[in-house]
């Protein structure tokens, strides 16, 4: 089926680039306008019911009235002269507050979405009245605003809502601030702006420079950007549609994490094919470039698919995750990847049909066999000193694996920047009351049978509340309608988003609440902090099942294309190193040298996933070009020198443009993405040059051909004997002497 895509592409390869040149831009601007109708910027509804913190969103939603989709804001008020507020500016706080509440903020025309698919947030906000500071330096407010966080149209809508309501309290010399919530995303976004373009220019450039560099072709050069940007959009498309048709809910991350994967994946599965179609037609002048151009694809096409469907499956294994941020991420990356394997067999094939040795113009290096270079003498060096370079690496590996030992999960989610209008709120608040006071934590208590509460009960809990450990203060109770539920909010001493908050819900917060809740009632903790609680219990069993499913199917992929079982049991061990390794050096860096609190608690998962499946790639790519030198005649370490000789050069290549666009990420002032961005980076470069090219092919050295236990290869016919495409003839492959083998000495 591969060689029947390839080749139909390259007979029809204007049919094949203009289908994809259409799909992929309706789908880009289809899957743009609709991204945000199918995300979920709520993390606390991708928790399991069964947590304490979703059963207080399901109440806060059934009893109160309170949408799963509210934006909650903290607007503080105070004098412009800084003075204390005196009764005529509380009265006016007051009334602005409510008549802010009563006007319908009107959505601004979106820029870059059609009118017709930009969905419409005008809204008047809900207005609530917080707490007056000691002192009566200033005065809270809640601001609620309905819809998703993460779209640019309700953005806006705040924005627009922030602009009218500090211009009204100017008007009676007030001043109004903002914090949590939407306060927090918007000053961030715009904070990291410039940030975020910058790092995607860097990256462009970067890919641009090696590209030119090892091709010396503009061509070549672009084409690969070019290719990844048509199918990235018809993947974003493919997979908005599908979350559109099954109902799915994404994370606002995913779309971000889906460009880093496409780009980075994308442009390696080129320069796979571009590397072995510069060595065909060096070695085949007098061949048409369309003919080779077909032999190629088919055959590197093979290796290609089984790459990606080691990352497909790593990622489906998420499915089976209990977090539902996971669940929905594995899946929509899937689909992605599955889109590129696509057009790495067709769209990618046609390109190269069509451009033929124009590719790499003006470049002259099709005229003259390549020099053995560096990648040949490393082949050699390998080869002869096979047992120095697998101690060399496992030692290297080892050394990185140390910073494992004393690791701690960091679960904050807060942004490193400080100097935002919302951080400047936030600090001026935690200055007067507790530090959660722009964002409490919540009790729900609820009557069984939907009986009413008895009052005194739940006073008597209020009153525990406020002499627990971390409760700063304790707000009036608040009843619904029925006077069946009633909400306590806590204003503890840590930010909700910090650790400490964390341990004190799952802590003594909750024990006390579970002492003191009345009989035949029931009572649960939400709220930010225990949101992030209980997350981090569900990631940490979503860990211990998904790390070995997804290992088991990357090893059966690996048996499957490798047709051996100790081949993959050698590549496993090797990526295992590689990911342990990752993990031990960020945790020196983030941990130990640079004194944050531990590693991202997504860390480790990202990294399996990314490194382990996204490293296969090279893994792969190099084991199947030794099997395939090792079907020929002579000794196995000169097999493995030619492997190396010829394949380096494009894991080379691959690994700096992939752990490029993963780096990108390192210079977000968002610590967690740093981390991830520092992490990827790292483990992408170990995989790379590390373990495909040093260890994998110095243990294949060492082992020879019984690593491919129980299937040896078997030698085939050289072929100068047999032209290619004659029967008995394997098309497109020469003899060992028309690629300058004589040049490889091993002992």
């Amino acid at each position: 089926m591969i060689r029947a895509l390839t080749g139909f592409s390259t007979r029809n390869p204007w049919k094949v680039i203009t289908l994809w040149a259409l799909l992929g831009i309706a789908l880009a601007v289809a899957g743009n306008a609709l991204m945000y109708r199918v995300t979920e910027s709520q993390l606390g509804d991708f928790l399991p019911e069964k947590y304490d913190s979703a059963a207080a969103l399901k109440t806060a939603e059934d009893k109160f009235g309170i949408k799963p989709d509210a934006n909650a804001v903290t607007m503080l008020v105070k004098r412009a002269d800084g003075r204390p507020l005196d009764a005529a500016d509380q009265r006016h706080a007051r009334a602005d507050a409510a008549a802010l509440g009563r006007q319908r903020i009107a959505m601004p025309r979106p820029e870059d979405t059609p009118g017709f698919l930009a969905r419409d947030y005008s809204q008047a906000p809900k207005m609530t009245p917080g707490t007056m500071a000691p002192h009566h330096t200033f005065v809270l407010f809640t601001v609620s605003l309905t819809g998703n966080s993460t779209d640019p149209g309700l953005q806006n809508v705040f924005k627009e809502f922030r602009k009218t309501a500090s211009d009204r309290y100017a008007q009676n010399g007030l001043r109004a601030g903002f914090t949590g919530g939407l306060a927090d995303l918007v000053d961030r976004e715009e904070a990291e702006k410039t940030t975020s373009t910058v790092a995607g220019v860097l990256t462009f450039a970067l890919i641009l420079l090696l590209n030119v560099l090892v091709f010396r072709s503009v061509l070549a050069a672009l084409l690969p950007l070019v290719a990844v940007s048509v199918v990235g959009g018809a993947a974003a498309g493919a997979v908005v549609g599908t979350a559109l048709l099954t109902g799915i809910r994404l994370d606002p991350s995913t779309p971000q994490l889906i460009s880093v994967v496409l780009l980075g994946i994308g442009i390696d599965y080129f320069l796979f094919l571009l590397f072995r179609f510069r060595e065909r037609l060096r070695a085949q002048p007098e061949r048409g470039a369309r003919e080779i151009a077909g032999e190629v694809t088919g055959r590197v096409g093979i290796a290609i698919t089984s790459a990606a469907l080691t990352i497909v499956a790593a990622f489906a294994t998420l499915g089976l995750a209990g977090f539902g941020q996971f669940r929905v991420l594995g899946p929509a990356i899937a689909v992605s990847v599955l889109v590129m394997l696509l057009a790495s067999l067709t769209f990618m094939p046609a390109m190269l049909a069509v451009t033929g040795r124009t590719m790499f113009w003006p470049s002259r290096t099709l005229e003259r066999a390549p020099h053995e270079g560096s990648a040949g003498r490393f082949g050699n060096a390998v080869a002869r000193r096979s047992l120095a370079v697998t101690a060399g690496a496992i030692a290297l590996l080892g050394v990185l694996t140390v910073g494992t030992a004393g690791m701690k999960m960091d679960y904050s989610t807060s942004s490193s920047s400080s100097d935002t209008p919302a951080a400047a709120t936030a600090a001026e608040i935690s200055r007067s009351l507790p530090a959660g006071a722009s964002d409490p934590t919540d009790v729900y208590v609820t009557g069984n049978h939907e009986s009413a509460l008895d009052r005194h009960d739940i006073d008597a809990l209020s009153t525990a509340l406020t002499r627990t450990q971390g409760v700063g203060q304790v707000s009036p109770i608040v009843y619904n309608a029925a006077g069946n539920a009633a909400r306590i909010s806590l204003y503890l001493t840590a930010e909700a988003q910090t650790q400490r908050a964390r341990d004190l819900v799952s802590g003594p917060v909750r024990a006390t609440v579970a002492r003191h809740t009345p009989t035949g009632a029931t009572a649960h903790v939400g709220g930010t902090a225990a949101i992030f609680a209980d997350i981090s219990t569900a990631v940490s069993e979503d860990l211990r099942l998904i790390f070995p499913i997804a290992a088991a199917l990357i090893a059966l992929i690996l048996i499957v294309l490798l047709r051996s079982l100790l081949a993959p049991a050698v590549l496993m061990i090797s990526v295992g190193l590689g990911f342990a390794a990752t993990l031990g050096a960020s945790a020196l860096v983030f941990q130990h040298l640079r004194g944050q609190a531990g590693i991202n608690f997504t860390l480790p998962l990202v990294l399996f996933l990314f490194v382990v499946a996204l490293g296969t790639d090279y893994n792969i790519l190099m084991s199947d070009r030794i099997r395939e030198e090792m079907e020929r005649p002579g000794p196995a370490r000169s097999a493995v020198a030619r492997a190396v000789r010829h394949t380096a050069p494009a894991i080379a290549t691959a690994g700096l443009v992939l752990a490029g666009s993963f780096g990108s990420l390192a210079v977000n002032p968002d610590p967690s993405t740093q981390q991830i961005g520092f992490a990827t980076a790292l483990g992408i470069l170990l995989s790379a040059f590390v373990l495909s090219i040093g260890l994998v092919p110095a243990l294949a050295a060492l082992l020879g051909r019984s690593l491919w236990w129980p299937v040896r290869p078997r030698h085939r016919a050289p072929a100068h004997s047999v032209r290619a495409g004659t029967p008995g003839g394997t098309p497109g492959f020469e003899d060992a002497t028309e690629l300058g083998d004589d040049r490889i000495r091993t002992e």
